[in-house]
This record gives structure tokens, sequence and C-alpha cells, in this order.
């Protein structure tokens, strides 16, 4: 079993795995070399050797005992017909929504279009690098994906609240995002992932009806990797309450946020976690890097923990801090 598995189906406090969201990416000079020569983001994702080599850079280099597979929450609009674009300094871009279109994909038809993805994963699964490692799918949540396809850019650029005032149109899309996402977990998971990890990326932007966007879809989806004996983690971000978000959602492990307080965490949630370090912290300098994680190891040494970021890995990050976050939890009694 692998030491993510031991953490959530047994409970084991005593080990300590570690990987890394956004671990295959901009910080890797490798992979920046590969970016440099394949300005199309989307179609690098869907690149099936390049998506698999970039996958295995991080495992080479740190040995993390997960590999994430290198793609996009965003190739679901794509495999939808939406067109989805990356501007560098801009963040996605996406054109315009025909939910009339949209809603008459079949499932075949969106199979093929993210085959390379899956074939990915494949080559990825039956590599013998990931030997007793697990192999991480992943979607963006229901309400992640609703709020990108509606405002067809980050809405952490600006977020018109008037764009859900068409409650039937949000209510039918939200339906097709939720049965599409589950025919793409299901084809991860075929392929060869070993565990789904759910992004609601934001999470925190929504405070009416967390019920109807958060909760109940994301539990659709829980309940739909759980058919098929695969762990299930999620990652809420910016979510208000934890505790009842687990309680409802019932994930078989949540991914903290760093703004978060660990302790109050640990007070309130039985599930395994993982996660919660601020990623700005590997761009300080060796001594603060291990007094924090230290921190996190420590509040969690009793609990079933996996060592992650609170967020994705800056691109700015240097190589040796990274070297020395991995020796530091590794080293961990």
């Amino acid at each position: 079993m692998t030491p993510i598995q031991e953490c959530i189906k047994n409970n084991n406090h005593k080990i300590k795995p570690i990987w890394i969201m956004r671990q295959a990416g901009r910080y890797l000079p490798e992979f920046r070399e590969i970016r440099s020569k394949n300005p199309d983001f989307v179609k690098l994702c869907l690149n099936e050797n390049l998506s698999s080599e970039i996958t295995l850079q991080p495992i080479k280099r740190f040995d993390f005992d997960a590999a994430i597979i290198f793609s996009d929450i965003l190739m679901l609009p794509y495999g939808l017909g939406q067109e989805v674009k990356f501007e560098k300094g801009l963040g996605p871009k996406l054109g315009e929504l025909d939910l009339d279109l949209i809603a008459n994909v079949n499932k075949d038809e969106f199979s093929k279009k993210l085959n390379p993805i899956y074939k990915s994963i494949s080559n990825i699964s039956s590599n013998s690098i990931c030997k007793n490692k697990d192999i991480i799918g992943f979607v963006g949540a229901p309400w992640t994906i609703l709020v990108y396809m509606i405002n067809k850019m980050s809405p952490k650029k600006s977020l018109s609240k008037e764009i859900f005032n068409d409650k039937l149109f949000v209510k039918e899309l939200l339906s097709v995002i939720e049965k599409f996402l589950k025919i793409h977990i299901e084809n991860q998971i075929k392929a060869g992932a070993t565990l789904i990890q759910i992004f609601d990326s934001w999470a925190g932007l929504l405070e009416d009806n967390i019920s109807k966007f958060i909760y109940e879809p994301t539990l659709n989806l829980v309940n739909h990797v759980k058919k098929f004996d695969v762990p299930v983690i999620c990652f809420p971000r910016g979510v208000k309450d934890y505790k009842i978000f687990c309680e409802i959602v019932k994930p078989d492990m949540v991914n903290i946020d760093y703004n978060i307080d660990p302790k109050k965490i640990i007070n309130e949630i039985q599930i395994p976690v993982q996660g919660g370090l601020d990623p700005k912290i590997l761009l300080t300098d060796k001594e603060n890097l291990n007094t924090e994680a230290i921190k996190y190891l420590q509040i969690f040494k009793d609990h079933p923990y996996v060592f992650n970021l609170g967020h994705g890995i800056l691109p700015e990050t240097k190589i040796e801090m990274v070297q020395e976050l991995v020796k530091t939890v590794r080293d961990f009694k």
C-alpha cells in the first residue's frame, strides 16, 4: 500500500507522506525548457508524451510520494467545446458559452477530445519510477468550473455577480458540468489514477447558497469517486467552515489552505488532513522554512497527515528550498 493510502485507509499517523500542488510546473528549469518550446498551454496538456514527462520531472528530482498528472481543471470546459486559452500575465480566457451546444455533447465525443490526458495517466501509472506512489487525477469542483465558464476569466481579475441572475441557465449549466466531471473522473480512474483530488479554487468567493453550489454538487462527485474504491481529497480553498464542509461532503481527506489555523483543524476534524503551508514560506530562508514546516508536522503528529502546501507552489521558488522541505519532512520523527 502506498504511503498516502496508508494514511487514508488505515488512519496511519506515524508516516508523513509529501507531495506538492503544482509540483510539475514553472519552478522547475526542466519544465521551463519544455514550455519555452510549447507556448500553447492547452496543446501541451494534450501532448501525452510531454505531459507524461512533465508529470515525472518532480518525482525524479524529489521522490515525492505521489505524481499528479500535468493538466488543468479547465480541460473540462475545453472538452465541452468552449474555447480555452492561456495568455501570459493574464491567465485563462474562455470563449463564448453556448449552453445548447454544450448540452448536446456526448460522452464519447468528450472522452475522445481529452483522451491524451488519460493516455498520459496510463503512461505514468506503468512507469517503474512510480512504483509504490499514488497517481493523482483531478478535477475542478462544480462551483469553480461554473465560475470560469460563465465569467470567462479568472474571478481574481473581476467577477460580475449579475452573470448568475439567470437561475435556470445556471442550474442547467451546473447539471451539465457535474455530469461531465463524473465522466472525466471515471476516465482518469480507468486510466490508472489511484487518487482523485477535487479543487474548489474559488469556494471562498461564495457567501450565500453554499449548500446549493458547493456542498451538494461536490458531495455528488465524492460519492461518485467512492464507487470505484478510490480515495478522494477535497480542497475547498477559502471555505468559511472546514468542519461543516467535511461533515456534509465526507471526503476521505481534506486539503486545508494557508489562511486556516491548523490548531483549529486538529480539534475539529477527524478525517485525514493534507496541506496548509503557505507557499510564500518557500521564498524565505531554510531556517524559517524548517520552523514553519515542523509546526505543521508537530500539530498533526498524532493525526493522519499528508504534507502539502495551502496552495500551488510559486514559480519563483528555488529548487534547493524544495529539497530542504522534503528533507525536513522525511527526517521528522
